[in-house]
């Protein structure tokens, strides 16, 4: 049983984060205001939040359920989505670096500024793919 919840958690968790990253893409456009900035800021800690929520899980999952450690460990796959994960995760840090100094400054992001923090954005939406791909290869026994 406790696989079968850990596995819904981690689903719901990573789908969630998705979400946050889409939710953070669409607020992300040219002119914004402060407030806009504000609130683009909580959808921003959020996804650092889901991020680490994700990774507590699914380790727990690697450590305590059905498959074992040991499955994971020898897993080509596991290890693609870990590394992809963390190119994700660094991928991350100029949005939320950026969003910290325009909340800090409490003036509206340039238009290419904005332009510039997108393409992290997108860039993470494209890996978050592949994450996807990592995850049912290895759920079916690939690696």
């Amino acid at each position: 049983m406790l696989d079968l919840h850990l596995a819904i958690a981690h689903h719901i968790l990573i789908f969630a984060m998705f979400g946050v990253l889409v939710a953070e893409s669409m607020c992300l456009q040219p002119g914004m205001t402060a407030g806009d900035v504000r609130r683009v800021s909580r959808i921003d800690l959020s996804y650092g939040v889901l991020a680490a929520l994700i990774l507590a899980v699914g380790f727990s999952r690697a450590l305590f359920a059905a498959k074992g450690w040991e499955y994971y460990l020898s897993n080509t796959f596991f290890w693609l989505k870990i590394v992809t994960f963390v190119a994700i995760g660094l991928l991350s840090a100029p949005p939320t670096i950026a969003l910290i100094r325009w909340r800090r400054s409490g003036t509206a992001p340039t238009g290419g500024e904005i332009a510039y923090v997108r393409r992290f954005i997108w860039a993470e939406t494209i890996l978050f793919v592949l994450l996807l791909i990592f995850a049912a290869a290895m759920a079916r026994g690939y690696g």
